[in-house]
């Protein structure tokens, strides 16, 4: 047997298993070994045509992760967007707030956010000039 011209255990593998079947079918049919041996190179393009598919489906499943990742970055980076401005948004209010606020009003908030004893076991939410948590 001439497995020197191939390269990876499947082409060996589906060279024996032609050249079996061809010696099985030949015996059967009582036909030249001979003859029916010449169509070995179809076995080597089949090898060759499964490897085709394989990177073909291979290709295929690399292209559809790689959209999936492309849309789902897009649609990471629409929520970082979002949440930046809306980081704005409460910044400035928060600056505002601070302004319209009396200084004793910033006294009594800046004690409850830095508790000179230990915290109490329900917290209170502040809340700010309005009725509005701040």
């Amino acid at each position: 047997m001439n497995t020197e011209m191939y390269q990876t255990p499947m082409e060996v593998a589906v060279y024996q298993l032609h050249n079996f079947s061809i010696s099985f079918f030949s015996s059967l049919l009582g036909g030249d070994v001979v003859s029916v041996k010449l169509d070995n190179s179809a076995s080597g393009a089949s090898v060759v045509a499964i490897d085709n598919k394989i990177e073909q489906a291979m290709d295929l499943v690399k292209n559809h992760l790689m959209y999936a990742v492309r849309e789902e970055v897009e649609v990471l980076k629409e929520q970082i967007r979002e949440l930046v401005e809306k980081n704005s948004q409460l910044e400035r209010e928060n600056t505002l707030l601070k302004t319209l606020a009396s200084p004793e009003q910033l006294e009594k908030f800046q004690s409850r956010l830095i508790p000179e004893e230990p915290a109490p076991e329900s917290p209170q939410v502040p809340e700010a000039p309005g009725g509005s948590a701040v």
